[in-house]
């Protein structure tokens, strides 16, 4: 009887060490063994269980393509994980640690530039870009109409002229003093809502853009030039007194709280095209996006700053689906035919192809000027 006893004792051991033995080996499977994930056909795709996890600094219009769970997937399949924290793409370019990075990404090509000169880098890449944009509402484009401020374009779409812009401005002319106005009698003065030229990007193209007409239509290409033009940049930023530092947060005022808070906001066309894609009412019939004249693109533009990062750049210009969730969000891929097939599925009026657009100064010139700003406030 003990005979057995002990027979069936050792008989359990060796099964239990047999059993603790696959245990973990088919732990050490399930960890070596790759995720799946859907791929844009809907089949399975494979995805490394280990992720490199890339850090990028990104202007905050970038932070929803980033956490988007689409795009995560898609770095996934690669073996990446993109971790983002937002700056101002001025911030990123002069205050920023980009020793703690593997990516800078501003909105600014000219701060990409002084990024570029002073850091070492290993690629450059202009993944997407989106045009600056006034966006306003019907009865404010009426208005502006009657000051040749606003035009329709032949080809459909409005443009703000920005010299007239300027010399209205320079006038002090209230909306209450536009002739025929009965639709906004407001007494505050005629001016465009932009962010905080100090430390936004979209005020930053503002600027580029007013002290190119200041300046008879020519890019400003020295301090002499841009000490000229400031007294009427002043008067553009200043005057509207407090301006938010990111450009999303005037946007939800456009939205929400309508031409009696926000009648002319600059903007840009990808937060704009952006809701239209949603389809979620925030963009009403009366709602209308005016192209500046002359015009500046804000370039996304991906600087690698290690090996990580390169990979990070590569798939954002080369990725097919990476490009399609870029336009996804409003922001036009460097194939237009992506950006195009995108807005036609949803529905959704093609902005027009821009022809009188202009670059911005360079990095030194612009600075001055919003150092020269700065001091002003």
């Amino acid at each position: 009887m003990k005979r057995a006893i002990g027979v069936v004792l050792t008989v359990a051991l060796v099964l239990g060490m047999i059993g603790v033995g696959f245990w973990r080996y088919q732990s050490r499977g399930e960890t070596a063994r790759p995720a799946h994930s859907a791929g844009p056909s809907g089949a399975e795709v494979s995805t490394p269980s280990k992720l490199t996890t890339v850090r990028a600094v990104v202007g905050s219009e970038k932070k929803a393509y980033f956490t988007d769970p689409d795009v995560k997937r898609v770095f996934a399949r690669a073996g990446i994980e993109v971790k983002v924290d937002t700056a101002g793409s001025r911030e990123i370019a002069t205050s920023t640690n980009l020793e703690d990075y593997d990516v800078a990404f501003p909105s600014s090509a000219p701060a990409a530039e002084k990024i570029r000169r002073e850091n070492k880098t290993l690629g450059v890449y202009s993944p997407f870009y989106s045009p600056m944009a006034v966006a306003s509402f019907a009865p404010i484009v009426d208005l502006l109409a009657k000051v040749g401020v606003a035009t329709k374009n032949p080809a459909g779409y409005w443009t703000f002229d920005v010299e007239a812009y300027l010399a209205l401005v320079a006038r002090g002319t209230r909306w209450d003093q536009i002739p025929g106005n009965t639709t906004y009698p407001a007494t505050k003065s005629v001016l465009v809502t932009t962010t905080d030229v100090r430390r936004s990007n979209s005020a930053a193209m503002f600027l580029a853009m007013a002290s190119y007409v200041a300046n008879g239509k020519q890019v400003v290409q020295s301090r002499a030039q841009a000490e000229k033009v400031l007294p009427e940049m002043v008067k553009l930023f200043l005057g509207q007194g407090f301006s938010e530092s990111s450009t999303e947060a005037p946007f939800e005022d456009y939205l929400a709280l309508g031409q009696g808070k926000t009648p002319v906001l600059l903007t840009y066309e990808s937060l704009f095209v952006d809701r239209q894609l949603r389809k979620d009412g925030s963009i009403t019939p009366e709602m209308v996006l005016l192209y500046p004249k002359p015009e500046v693109l804000s370039k996304h533009t991906v600087l690698a700053l290690t090996e990580a990062g390169t990979k990070v750049g590569e798939l954002l210009s080369d990725d097919p689906e990476l490009q399609r969730l870029a336009a996804r969000y409003g922001f036009r891929s460097t194939n237009p035919a992506t950006f195009r097939e995108v807005l036609t599925e949803a529905g959704v009026a093609q902005p027009p192809d821009l022809v009188d657009v202009v670059e911005p100064p360079r990095y030194e010139i612009l600075e001055a000027m919003i150092v020269a700003l700065e001091k002003q406030y």
